[in-house]
């Protein structure tokens, strides 16, 4: 065996291109498939993040409103209320298309949003100053606001500075009562229409603003995770109830879209390693038949060694291990460039894109496993030389 080794090396050396070459396919094959699946990967990781930023036990709900059927906002409380055991969270969704001012500055980009005093948590954010929307601003229409950090920076210099001061929505002064910590990422474009560029109203003053008669969305966030069909179901059994037809309503769980999400990315995932595992395919091929040549370029030297003794398992193992090597060698390579090369993709389109144990374990495991098996044809066709006939060769 050791012999059968320092012999492959001893050829591979004294013919570099060819065996080069050989690899080169390898080498390809093997990077391809680290590069195409970390890159996935990664992906997806960044995909799961902005999704669980966004709140993966959130459930939002729209109906449409008819004169005839429409659901007040006391009966998504009382129904809130009911289902405590599902349901950790509710508010009210009122999107607002005012123009927010200050002086003579305006800002026209700016979410303006009506919710309850559950929005914040819903959000996942926290407050940098002053106190969140109450109870009491909901039951009184107080003109109350909490902005973002990016309309209080703009408009008031500073976030502390913005507490207390008025911002105007079309014309009606709101008194700032909170101001929410920054989202952006100090690295991230902190300008209009970022995550901070926002204001939030109690939902009876905005759903006024907006001249509705009924509020027609709705976020709710459940208690567990798990149980995201229940309370789905929960919802839509509630809504059929009222409205009389699925067509008037939906109900859209993140945890559901994030799932499916989940399927497709896998689904390209294997499409992805499969068109790179033909180029290992193509490899092997070429492992073949540069493997059929050095056979036909040493017929001489195995009828040599055959009238000398040596045996057909001997041959046989020469050549297998020839070509497991050169296999080896170049899945090697291929984990080191593809590795580098998946991190600096990665970087490029700024996402986390290192390489998996299981990409670099499957793709070695093939490119030893192409070695061996396209390695064995010509292998087995040397150990079937005839000696005498071998040794007439030119």
């Amino acid at each position: 065996m050791l012999q059968s080794f320092k012999m492959a090396l001893k050829s591979i050396w004294g013919n570099k291109m060819r065996s080069f070459l050989t690899m080169l396919g390898i080498i390809i094959g093997v990077a391809s498939v680290i590069i195409l699946v970390s890159i996935v990967n990664g992906y997806m990781s960044y995909m799961v993040e902005s999704f669980t930023s966004m709140g993966v036990n959130r459930i939002t709900v729209r109906y449409t409103a008819l004169p005839s059927r429409s659901i007040d906002v006391d009966e998504f409380y009382d129904f809130y209320e009911e289902n405590g055991e599902l349901f950790e969270s509710m508010s009210p969704n009122v999107s607002v298309n005012v123009t927010v001012k200050h002086g003579t500055d305006a800002m026209e980009q700016t979410s303006v949003t009506g919710c309850s005093e559950e929005y914040l948590d819903i959000m996942g954010y926290e407050l940098e100053c002053g106190r969140n929307l109450l109870y009491s601003d909901m039951a009184a229409r107080q003109k109350v606001a909490v902005v973002g950090a990016y309309v209080a920076s703009e408009l008031y210099g500073s976030l502390e500075n913005a507490l207390g001061e008025t911002v105007k929505l079309n014309g009606d002064g709101y008194t700032i009562v909170g101001v929410i910590e920054r989202q952006t990422e100090e690295t991230s474009d902190f300008s209009d229409g970022c995550d901070d560029d926002f204001v939030w109203l109690p939902y009876s003053r905005a759903v006024k603003m907006s001249r509705n008669a009924s509020i027609t969305n709705y976020i709710f966030t459940s208690r567990d995770i798990s149980q995201s069909g229940t309370c789905t179901d929960t919802l839509k059994a509630f809504l059929q109830e009222k409205m009389k037809s699925d067509s008037l309503y939906s109900v859209t769980a993140m945890s559901a879209l994030m799932d499916s999400l989940n399927e497709q990315i896998a689904m390209m995932s294997m499409m992805l390693g499969g068109i790179a595992g033909i180029s290992l395919l193509v490899a092997g091929v070429g492992v073949m038949n540069i493997m059929l040549v050095s056979v036909t370029e040493r017929t001489r030297e195995i009828g040599i060694r055959k009238a000398l003794g040596a045996k057909r398992s001997v041959i046989l193992q020469q050549f297998v291990i020839e070509a497991a090597v050169t296999s080896t060698i170049g899945g090697i390579v291929g984990i080191a460039f593809g590795s580098l090369a998946s991190v600096g993709i990665g970087t490029l389109m700024g996402i986390d894109a290192p390489p998996t144990a299981t990409a670099v374990l499957v793709s070695f495991t093939v490119s030893v496993g192409i070695g061996l098996l396209f390695g064995y044809a010509p292998a087995s066709r040397a150990a079937r030389l005839n000696p005498i006939d071998a040794l007439r060769s030119d």
